[in-house]
């Protein structure tokens, strides 16, 4: 079927937040859209008449079948076109969601195959999260915030959740990076920052907001 952008961002968006463990209520899908709670009222009942989502009061919404496969596609473009956009077109790694929103849309599946072959079939984007297969399988994702990491053990950097590019940039800046092997040197309690290690050489601290939004693998 021919989906509207609209249609296909609120897909993706539902689809994020259940991955991510959190509630496709209406307040956290117009917080992740920037919509007003009304619009997205609007909207979640059109995609229930499409069969593409089911809602209960009180619960938010759960996508069907139909409507994840159409999420999956949409978040295969996004990532594939990021890493395009870092790897082959020399975009930092802070510019490229932007322009993956705008693109993501409206490339053909030839276009989504050749740059998948290009990029040699890959399973992550530059900022760690998972690249749905062409089948609509999920590679595994990061899950283990640096707030939950124990002390000690050596880890690698599997994610950064948070897209904001001030962010993305203060973590280059200082190593935290996809890859990077890390270690939890010490948590302050009651919300407090996080020391680490990075390479088992520079120590920095990470203020406990940051911190969340780092996700690691074990070594």
């Amino acid at each position: 079927m021919s989906l509207s952008q609209s249609v296909e961002d609120y897909l993706k968006a539902i689809y994020v937040l259940q991955s991510e463990g959190e509630a496709a209520s209406t307040t956290n899908i117009a917080k992740a859209l920037d919509v007003s709670s009304a619009s997205v009222t609007n909207m979640v009942k059109r995609l229930a008449k499409m069969k593409l989502l089911e809602h209960e009061s009180y619960k938010g919404a759960k996508l069907t079948p139909a409507g994840v496969k159409i999420a999956l596609e949409v978040l295969r473009h996004h990532r594939l076109l990021e890493l395009y956009l870092k790897d082959v077109m020399g975009y930092s790694w802070d510019e490229v969601h932007e322009e993956a929103e705008n693109l993501e849309h409206h490339i053909s599946e030839q276009f989504e195959d050749r740059i998948a072959e290009l990029l040699n079939h890959p399973t992550h984007d530059p900022h760690g999260d998972p690249i749905p297969t062409k089948d609509g399988v999920m590679p595994e994702m990061a899950q283990l915030s640096i707030l939950e990491a124990d002390q000690g053990v050596p880890y690698i950097i599997g994610r950064v959740k948070d897209q904001d590019p001030q962010l993305l940039r203060y973590l280059e800046k200082i190593g935290v990076i996809p890859g990077v092997k890390i270690e939890v040197i010490e948590k302050t309690p009651f919300h407090g920052p996080v020391k680490i290690r990075i390479e088992e050489e520079e120590e920095q601290v990470l203020g406990f907001a940051v911190a969340s939004e780092v996700y690691l693998v074990e070594k």
